[in-house]
């Protein structure tokens, strides 16, 4: 899935291009194979607003049509989701003059019920590349979101949430040094 650091900087501009308008992101990690996140799909309010935007760009009336009709807002959140994996994957192929598939026909997902959880995923993410053997620090891998968090940079993450759910920035960096819980059910 990823050959070079631009690949990986594409993903992550696909991504932000389709997928960010319509989720809050709290972590992330890109590996040569496979990739997780952790988003929140937005309100119904917020999900409705992007779509009436991009029927505004695509009419090209000089404004979007607020007639929301036939609207299924689970149904355009999963176009979303499509438009972004075609759209990697087209370029991908055409640089790595390949054709077909790159991505599983599903992605697998699981919903966070509990609170205890969000911590737990989070450290799951950004140690994935530990355990899989490709950096022997969280913070080595420059393809995950564990540095951004903790940067000051301006980034699309939803940071000030994510690390008040740990109590802080010390916090955070303490709770990932802990190691990583490979009987984490994620399924």
């Amino acid at each position: 899935m990823f050959r070079s650091d631009e690949n990986y900087v594409y993903f992550l501009q696909r991504y932000a291009n389709f997928i960010n308008p319509i989720v809050d992101t709290y972590a992330y990690c890109l590996m040569p194979n496979h990739f997780h996140f952790l988003l929140k799909i937005k309100g119904k309010e917020d999900i409705d607003k992007v779509y009436i935007n991009l029927q505004g760009l695509k009419n090209n009336l000089g404004g979007p049509d607020e007639n929301l009709g036939g609207f299924d807002p689970k149904i355009f959140i999963s176009k979303q989701f499509s438009n972004f994996f075609n759209s990697y994957t087209k370029s991908f192929n055409k640089v790595y003059n390949r054709k077909g598939s790159l991505f599983q026909q599903n992605f697998k997902r699981k919903e966070v019920k509990e609170e205890s959880y969000f911590a737990k995923i989070i450290h799951y993410i950004h140690t994935n590349p530990v355990h899989h053997g490709f950096v022997s620090n969280i913070e080595d891998w420059n393809y995950s979101s564990y540095n951004t968090l903790l940067s000051n940079k301006t980034t699309l993450l939803k940071r000030i949430e994510t690390l008040d759910w740990f109590n802080g920035r010390d916090q955070f960096i303490l709770y990932h040094k802990q190691p990583i819980d490979l009987k984490m059910d994620l399924e």
